[in-house]
């Protein structure tokens, strides 16, 4: 599972504040809060057919991230949108699209982690790319890391923050081991996530997920408790070990670049009957049913 080089980007165009640029002269200042030290906040967004899943909500928890790294302001909703459908307009996007949108403390007058250094920004990073969902919808492998999810006390993972070197070094972890991605415990010991993705286990007819003690409030995530709830299906959201995960029935991720992806191995352990399961199979329909006709108009 190694995403590669789409054709379709060669040319594209990168928003930076209120400027369009060719992402070959795309530039950040040496000086920016996000290269002195990740400080930084980000979400991930697909374009379905014009239109942005769930824009409002993501809007929202990147303005709850900032406000909990104290920065000194935000741009309006509005504002940001209107950038996103500038940057989508100048690549001719309507669908088959990632948008990584990133909000930086801004650019500092010398380089330090002061926050009262930075009397320039924020500065609002928009990259859309032509980009297919990435995982193997037949299903991937996953390997526990030894890389463990930070406490609330530590770094509070509500706070969707541009540090990933965890997530990076479990990754690291995972390509060793040949597994398509990482599976993260908490301090605990208890499951939390991947390293780029939400993790659901059914037993019993029973859709289970982590909480977020350790983990990211995703939206993703928060789309398929909704689809349970719709659809009747029983949902559980507590603390599961990895035994618990070894003898389900069926396991997938969930994210925004990925959707909805089965799980068959996880450390070697065969999962389930070792195929896509039913459950996995609905809720990965209905939530691309959602995506294709929910969302905010912006291409």
């Amino acid at each position: 599972m190694l995403q590669t080089w789409d054709e379709r980007n060669r040319d594209l165009v990168v928003g930076i504040d209120d400027r369009l640029v060719h992402r070959d002269q795309a530039g950040i200042s040496p000086f920016d809060s996000v290269v002195q030290g990740g400080d930084a906040v980000w979400e991930g967004l697909r374009l379905h057919r014009g239109r942005i899943f769930k824009l409002t909500e993501h809007l929202a928890r990147l303005r709850r991230s900032a406000q909990a790294l104290a920065f000194a302001s935000v741009p309006p909703d509005e504002e940001i949108t209107d950038r996103i459908r500038a940057v989508v307009a100048a690549n001719s996007m309507t669908d088959d699209v990632h948008i990584r949108l990133t909000l930086t403390r801004g650019v500092k007058i010398t380089s330090g982690m002061d926050p009262r250094l930075n009397q320039a920004g924020p500065t609002l990073i928009v990259l859309a790319e032509f980009k297919s969902p990435v995982y193997d919808d037949s299903g991937i492998s996953l390997v526990t890391s030894s890389v463990r999810r930070t406490r609330p006390d530590s770094l509070d993972p509500k706070i969707h923050h541009n540090n990933l070197l965890t997530s990076i070094l479990a990754k690291v972890e995972a390509n060793v081991a040949g597994a398509d991605d990482a599976l993260m415990l908490d301090d605990q010991g208890f499951v939390a996530e991947t390293n780029a993705t939400h993790v659901f286990h059914v037993q019993d007819g029973v859709v289970r997920t982590s909480t977020t003690r350790a983990c990211p409030e995703g939206i993703t995530r928060e789309t398929i408790l909704e689809i349970c709830a719709a659809t009747g299906i029983p949902t559980g959201v507590g603390d599961y070990s990895l035994t618990e995960v070894y003898n389900a029935d069926e396991v997938f991720v969930t994210g925004t670049m990925g959707g909805v992806t089965p799980v068959l191995t996880v450390d070697g352990r065969t999962i389930g009957a070792g195929r896509p399961g039913p459950y996995v199979a609905k809720l990965a329909a209905a939530y691309l049913d959602r995506t294709a006709t929910e969302g905010t108009l912006v291409g």
